[in-house]
């Protein structure tokens, strides 16, 4: 059985990648350097106060919160349910509520490994033409988006939107660390890039506000898309569970959705 790091081994690193000293995080944490540096050595053990006071001001998920907790001795505090369990019912209710709430227009659940976990009625057309074994659940909306076999042929700006992906999911390993995500951009990064992708390198403005042109039998659809997350969540799952909701772009687009799912 692997044990876990040392809780001073795991601050330290959440630190490094946060791109601070002990210095900025004992300011921010209303302590001092040296007891930063004391804890991060090894020579004291936080508090469970103090630890989690870093964690907070270093941003620390709720995931690798409970891992700094049990490397110190500490019980977890946070509990992580499957989305189907009782005690995430009125987060699932919710969930579908605001899946459904968005129709004519797409919209999905994915997990922290962006893998689906919902979805409304207008996502299902758009997989038309994917690779049986890419819907196997779980289906991975970025290996289903950026596969030669998924969504990548049909997508006419693929250049921008893959780097727009790749952006997102390298975001996410800055962030965790999580080797299964960083597994996740090595494949995705390695797939080959149609020849006939176009699209400049996205700016800055367009990170605000990505188009995705997608080729149908009803012609180009141009998407806009935003994400939610829960706010304050106390479960790990919940904490890890994103909406993508898609918005016409134009007023072809949102023509042929609503007539793809009247009423």
């Amino acid at each position: 059985m692997n044990l876990p790091r040392p809780v001073g081994e795991q601050l330290r690193d959440w630190r490094v990648r946060r791109r601070l000293t002990q210095m900025d995080l004992a300011a921010i944490a209303e302590t001092s350097t040296r007891h930063v540096s004391f804890i991060e050595t090894g020579r004291s053990l936080p508090s469970r106060a103090m630890l989690m006071r870093l964690a907070e001001r270093l941003e620390v998920p709720l995931r690798e919160r409970n891992q700094l907790l049990t490397a110190a001795g500490l019980a977890p505090m946070y509990r992580e349910s499957r989305l189907d369990e009782p005690a995430l019912e009125q987060a699932r209710a919710a969930v579908d509520l605001v899946l459904r709430g968005h129709e004519p227009y797409p919209a999905l659940a994915v997990d922290r490994h962006w893998n689906m976990v919902a979805a409304n009625r207008a996502v299902l057309p758009f997989l038309d033409g994917a690779a049986p074994q890419l819907l196997q659940p779980p289906i991975n909306l970025m290996r289903l988006s950026l596969h030669p076999q998924g969504m990548a042929p049909r997508i006419i700006n693929f250049g921008q939107i893959r780097a727009h992906l790749l952006h997102n999911v390298q975001r996410q390993v800055d962030a965790t660390g999580d080797p299964a995500q960083r597994a996740l951009y090595d494949e995705l990064a390695a797939y080959p890039v149609p020849a006939e992708s176009s699209g400049s390198p996205p700016t800055l403005a367009d990170y605000v506000a990505m188009q995705l042109q997608l080729r149908s039998e009803h012609g180009v659809l141009s998407f806009i898309s935003t994400i939610t997350v829960f706010g304050t969540p106390l479960d790990v799952t919940l904490a890890e569970l994103a909406i993508e909701s898609f918005f016409p772009a134009d007023a072809h687009t949102s023509q042929v959705l609503r007539s793809l799912l009247p009423g």
